[in-house]
């Protein structure tokens, strides 16, 4: 299936929380939260990702964003409405994964081109 390899894991559970701004994913035993801005900053979207390597678009001031809307699609993916409009990005279980799992680095690599760019995540 598109999207989906072999041995990732599915989500048993994906709750909004839109009080603490995350979604929270449940694989069985183990649950993983990934905040609304960093799933808008990280969207597989071309808007953000571009069309090929060093094209991607810093995306700045995202730190209130919301979830208005989470859609399945198909068996293999969720597709989130943001509240800045974005709608465009479809994550799939491959993709959450890869998210939940390198958390940190990603977060990391972010602050530092948000540093580097002298922008705000306001």
């Amino acid at each position: 299936m598109p999207g989906l390899e072999h041995d990732t894991p599915i989500p048993t559970e994906i709750t909004l929380d839109r009080k603490r701004h995350v979604l929270a994913l449940a694989y069985g035993e183990t649950s993983h939260e990934l905040s609304f801005e960093m799933l808008r900053v990280y969207s597989p979207s071309a808007e953000v990702r571009g069309h090929g390597p060093g094209q991607e678009v810093l995306q700045v001031g995202k730190r209130a964003v919301d979830i208005t809307e989470l859609e399945p699609v198909g068996m293999y993916a969720v597709r989130p409405s943001f509240s800045d409009g974005h709608n465009s990005g479809i994550f799939s279980w491959d993709y959450l994964n890869k998210l939940c799992l390198e958390k940190d680095l990603l977060w990391a690599e972010y602050l530092g081109r948000m540093e580097r760019a002298g922008a705000s995540r306001d």
